[in-house]
């Protein structure tokens, strides 16, 4: 079974993007049962719930991991913590009384795994965005990578400020012991000056293969980005 893990520099450069369009690149290679899974999503609407089942907090990131996804799974599996208001995940649990429990997301993991051929995990935010405190310590979405041992695929939002966020995000993952097995440029700023010298730092720096360079296009078909993207 092949699963991977999502992590972007920031919050807002294509990691739904990304995570949709492996989904369907794995679908495309033959793996007949892909899921996407996005372990905390914070900032989720209220959907009522139709012919007699219960109303959800949906986030419209997992909407359309679901969308692409070819296995239909229970939520409580895909998206074990939906939390309503759209801030740091840690920030937003507290808010309802939640705690994100790092042991409970790896249950609903390896339950994905008894039943699909491929698993795309997207992280949340950035790669050490809090999740939770507990007895003075802090976990964080790197925490969760290192518990579930995936390897990580990183995407770098083109921008002013990239090559610093993209090679520290780098170390992060490295420095955890974590396989960076590829990564993603993104445009995010269509007006980024000397976009393609920046590109060729970040070719020459990141210690992985680049998988898909997309260029400004945030109405672009993610099955249609899928072609364009190259398998780990």
């Amino acid at each position: 079974m092949s699963a991977y893990f999502i992590t972007g520099t920031d919050t807002g450069v294509g990691k739904t993007r990304t995570s949709c369009a492996l989904i369907h690149a794995l679908r495309q290679a033959g793996h007949a049962r892909v899921v996407g899974m996005k372990p905390v999503a914070a900032g989720c609407d209220w959907v009522e719930g139709q012919d007699g089942h219960p109303g959800q907090w949906l986030n419209e990131d997992v909407a359309q991991l679901r969308a692409a996804s070819s296995l239909r799974v229970p939520p409580v599996f895909d998206n074990p913590y939906a939390l309503p208001d759209a801030v740091s995940p840690h920030i937003a649990a507290q808010r309802v009384d939640e705690v994100i429990d790092l042991a409970h997301i790896e249950a609903s993991f390896h339950a994905l795994r008894q039943h699909a051929d491929a698993v795309v995990v997207e992280g949340a935010g950035g790669f050490i965005v809090p999740l939770c405190e507990t007895s003075g310590d802090w976990a964080t979405s790197a925490d969760l990578a290192q518990r579930l041992a995936l390897p990580v695929i990183m995407v770098v939002g083109l921008r002013l400020g990239c090559l610093n966020h993209a090679l520290l995000t780098q170390e992060a993952i490295l420095s955890r012991g974590l396989t960076l097995a590829g990564w993603v440029a993104n445009v995010v700023d269509p007006d980024m000056p000397a976009q393609e010298a920046n590109l060729a730092t970040l070719q020459a720096r990141i210690q992985a293969p680049l998988l898909a360079h997309w260029g400004w296009a945030p109405e672009a078909d993610v099955a249609e980005l899928a072609d364009a993207i190259r398998l780990p």
